[in-house]
C-alpha cells in the first residue's frame, strides 16, 4: 500500500510563496496521475491542480491559474506544487493524492484512491 507524505507547508504573508512536495513510500508514483486538493476551515475539500502520469498535461482550478505550478519527477517518485502570490484565501490543509494509472490529470476527488495526511498552509494578510 503506497503511503503519500506531504511537506513544505508553513506560514507566509500575503504575496509570498511556498513549495509543497509529495513523496511516496511503499509504492510508486510514476505510472499514476497525481493531484493536489485542499480543505479550508469550514469548507469542503476542493481541487487545486492535477498532472498526468507522464507529466506532460496539467489541470488547474481557476482560482490558482497563473499562481500555482504542479510538477513531478517520476525518477524520484515526487510531485510538487509551487505556490506564488499567495493570499489569505489560500489558507488550507493541502493534500496530495494518487489518481488513476496511466491517466491524464483528474479533477474529481473520487477517482483518487490514495491520499496523504495533509500539510497546513497559512497565509496572513
Amino acid at each position: 500500500q503506497v503511503q503519500l507524505v506531504e511537506s513544505g507547508g508553513g506560514s507566509v504573508q500575503a504575496g509570498g510563496s511556498l513549495r509543497l512536495s509529495c513523496a511516496a513510500s511503499g509504492g510508486t508514483l510514476s505510472t499514476w496521475a497525481m493531484g493536489w486538493f485542499r480543505r479550508a476551515p469550514g469548507k469542503e475539500r476542493e481541487f487545486v491542480a492535477a498532472i498526468s502520469w507522464r507529466g506532460d498535461t496539467t489541470s488547474y482550478a481557476d482560482f490558482v491559474k497563473g499562481r500555482f505550478t504542479i510538477s513531478r519527477d517520476n525518477a524520484r517518485a515526487t510531485m510538487s506544487l509551487q505556490m506564488s502570490n499567495l493570499n489569505p484565501e489560500d489558507t488550507a490543509v493541502y493534500y496530495c493524492a494518487r489518481g488513476p494509472r496511466l491517466s491524464g490529470p483528474q479533477v474529481e476527488s473520487n477517482v483518487y484512491a490514495s491520499w496523504g495526511q495533509g500539510t497546513q498552509v497559512t497565509v496572513s494578510s
